[in-house]
């Protein structure tokens, strides 16, 4: 079959070939990709940001996001059979969905929602998932309180703005100024211009920061917190709980306790909480999603659609860092690619 894969870590590497069909298990559901999307990890799998984290083999088969046809399962699967029109978020040890086909273990897949077509289901497993364990999950976010999302024009953003809204919360948000109206209609109360304006010296007394940023945004969103608030980064720096989490050796527990130092030091000063979140696979919430998916709550934002022989372009469009939403991939199984 034909698969958008590495062979080396590197920014520019990639390209599309013949690799062998996947193997199926006895608890995978195998299948048939006609959508998948881009995310910023996989740039960052691709550059060899999380080869200690995720020691991947070569070759690797980048995607992460696949919405799809059942073809067969595995002799333990119960939940799936032949004909499913599904969607997941890969397992982070199992990637590969820029691909015509794919094995996902059945615990990370869910039936696709109804009113979303295959290209809008493949832009929300990753994102919606973050959205949702860090909202829900982590955070535990309650109707009235407020809630601060970085990059409000971004996939997880996007996804979280809405979320939000609809677990009750008082929602702010940064973006920049071509985006500003854009944020509100997704259901933002407050928008940050960050090109004119200083989150910091803005908002006050918020329960919740979702940062997705760098480590100077990371330290101000300190401030906006009230004590007892909660500050959680997508991007880092992780901490020792996570390598625990992740079954890592104790070096790189300790590497990442040393990482993550300054910020949780700060925190603490400032009486609130640090966590890293590094997003899982889970088909169970994502049926979850589904069901908002279906009541409207909760809509994909698809800024530009590419065709499998130009994820390339696709990724180097991500990389520029000016997507509104996601970026889609439309896969067609059938037809033969370069």
């Amino acid at each position: 079959m034909k698969a958008f894969f590495i062979e080396r870590y590197g920014k520019q590497n990639g390209r599309i070939g013949d690799v062998p069909e996947p193997l199926i298990g006895e608890n995978d559901v195998l299948i048939e990709v006609h959508g998948s999307s881009i995310n910023p990890l996989d740039l960052k799998i691709r550059s060899g940001e999380f080869k200690m984290i995720l020691p991947y083999q070569m070759p690797l088969i980048l995607g992460n996001d696949v919405a799809g046809v059942v073809l067969g399962t595995g002799a333990a699967v119960k939940r799936f059979k032949p004909g499913d029109e599904v969607y997941a978020r890969a397992p982070e040890n199992r990637i590969g969905t820029f691909a015509h086909r794919i094995a996902v273990d059945e615990t990370a897949v869910a039936l696709k929602p109804a009113r979303l077509d295959m290209t809008e289901a493949a832009c929300m497993p990753l994102v919606a998932l973050t959205a949702w364990q860090a909202l829900v999950e982590v955070a535990r976010l309650q109707k009235g309180q407020k809630v601060l999302i970085h990059a409000g024009s971004g996939g997880v953003g996007t996804v979280a703005i809405q979320l939000a809204r609809h677990l009750g919360a008082f929602v702010a948000t940064t973006t920049s100024t071509a985006n500003v109206e854009w944020v509100k209609a997704l259901g933002a109360d407050v928008v940050i211009d960050y090109t004119q304006q200083d989150f910091a010296s803005e908002l006050r007394d918020y329960d919740v920061v979702l940062n997705s940023l760098g480590g100077d945004v990371l330290e101000k969103s300190l401030k906006v917190l009230k004590p007892g608030g909660q500050l959680i980064s997508l991007s880092g720096p992780p901490t020792a709980q996570f390598a625990q989490e992740q079954g890592l050796s104790w070096l790189l527990g300790l590497v990442m306790r040393v990482l993550s130092s300054r910020i949780r030091r700060k925190a603490r000063k400032h009486g609130v909480r640090y966590s890293f979140l590094f997003m899982r696979a889970d088909g169970i919430q994502l049926q979850k999603i589904s069901a908002l998916i279906e009541a409207g709550v909760i809509k994909p934002v698809i800024d530009r659609i590419f065709a499998f022989d130009q994820i390339a372009d696709a990724l180097h469009y991500v990389e520029q860092g000016r997507a509104k939403g996601k970026v889609a991939i439309v896969i067609d199984p059938e037809s033969p690619s370069p």
